[in-house]
Formats: structure tokens, C-alpha cells, sequence
């Protein structure tokens, strides 16, 4: 009877995450199908991935630009949207952007001899514009939930790490059960 609740534990290990990732996907597909009126699954997918791919091509270009310093300059006078869209924006830009800010993984002191530590990402090395010379910003994810708290400590609390900003990450949002690969030195 214990072997078989093994082999049942097991079974679910291995086939539940698999099928909750084929889930999400097909909601995804289907919904973005069922928003654009089409019947072939995945299609509205493929569209959205094109277009937004376009766009990007389009936004290069010198009328996107100016067009876009309109839009914003637009969006700034509400007081809402402006603060929706840039933190949107800046959201995304500090993941896939030109100016990456969660490219440094730390480890923070958070208890005076060092006992109690966390992971998080440096996001600004210097509060000195904000009158706090010495102090660091740091985002603190948190574990199964895409949210994370941001903390203001002094930056001899932060020791650099030496491992990739992704595999932080996953570790983190894990509750520290994914494996980190060996740091390369």
C-alpha cells in the first residue's frame, strides 16, 4: 500500500504541473481567439504575437517617436492614467526593457548579526536624490504570487550575488524549492 501511495505522489509531481501549464495556455489561446472572433485555436495568438511585433518595428522609426512623446504628454495630465500607464511601462521596462533593473540579485541583512537574510533585486544603487546618501533600493518578490514589496536599506546590508538574475528569480518565486544552478566563477 505505501508503494503505491509512492507511485501516486509521484504521478501527481510529475503530471500536475504539466497540466496546469497546458491549462493556462489554452485559456490563454482560446481567450485571445475568442476576443479576435476567430475558430482556428491559436490563431488569435499568432495574430497578437505579429502585431505586437509590428508595433515594435514601428515604434523605431521617428514619427513613432514623436507620437508617442505626444501620447505621453497627453496621458500626464490624468492623474489616473498617468500613474497606470507609466508604472505599467516602467514595470515592463525594468524586465525586458533597454534599462533592466532587476539584473542584480542581493542578499540583504535584514536583523543586525546577519542571522535573518532574504533575496532580492537591487533596483536603485543610490537614494541620494531622495535625501538618503548611503541607503540602496531593494524589490523583495514574493514566493508563488507575482506582487513584491520594495525596502530601503543601507547598502552594507547588501552583499552582490553571483548568479543569473533568472535563476534568482524562479528561486524566489518558488518559495526557495527550484534548484539554483552552481555559480560560475
Amino acid at each position: 500500500m505505501k508503494r503505491l501511495l509512492t507511485y501516486f505522489l509521484r504521478g501527481l509531481i510529475l503530471t500536475v504541473p504539466l497540466v496546469v501549464t497546458i491549462a493556462v495556455c489554452w485559456l490563454v489561446l482560446t481567450r485571445v481567439d475568442g476576443w479576435l472572433g476567430l475558430s482556428i485555436p491559436g490563431a488569435g495568438f499568432a495574430i497578437t504575437v505579429a502585431g505586437i511585433t509590428f508595433v515594435g518595428f514601428v515604434g523605431t522609426s521617428f514619427l513613432w517617436t514623436q507620437a508617442e512623446r505626444w501620447l505621453e504628454s497627453l496621458l500626464e495630465r490624468l492623474p489616473f492614467v498617468r500613474l497606470l500607464y507609466s508604472s505599467t511601462k516602467d514595470l515592463l521596462s525594468a524586465f525586458v526593457g533597454e534599462k533592466r533593473r532587476f539584473d542584480t540579485p542581493v542578499l540583504v541583512q535584514l536583523s543586525a548579526d546577519g542571522a535573518v537574510r532574504t533575496f532580492g533585486f537591487t533596483t536603485q544603487a543610490s537614494l541620494g536624490a531622495l535625501g538618503l546618501p548611503g541607503d540602496v533600493a531593494v524589490y523583495f518578490p514574493q514566493s508563488y504570487n507575482f506582487a513584491g514589496q520594495l525596502v530601503v536599506v543601507p547598502a552594507t546590508r547588501v552583499t552582490r550575488l553571483e548568479a543569473s538574475s533568472s535563476d534568482v528569480l524562479a528561486f524566489i518565486v518558488s518559495g526557495g524549492v527550484t534548484d539554483v544552478p552552481e555559480a560560475k566563477r
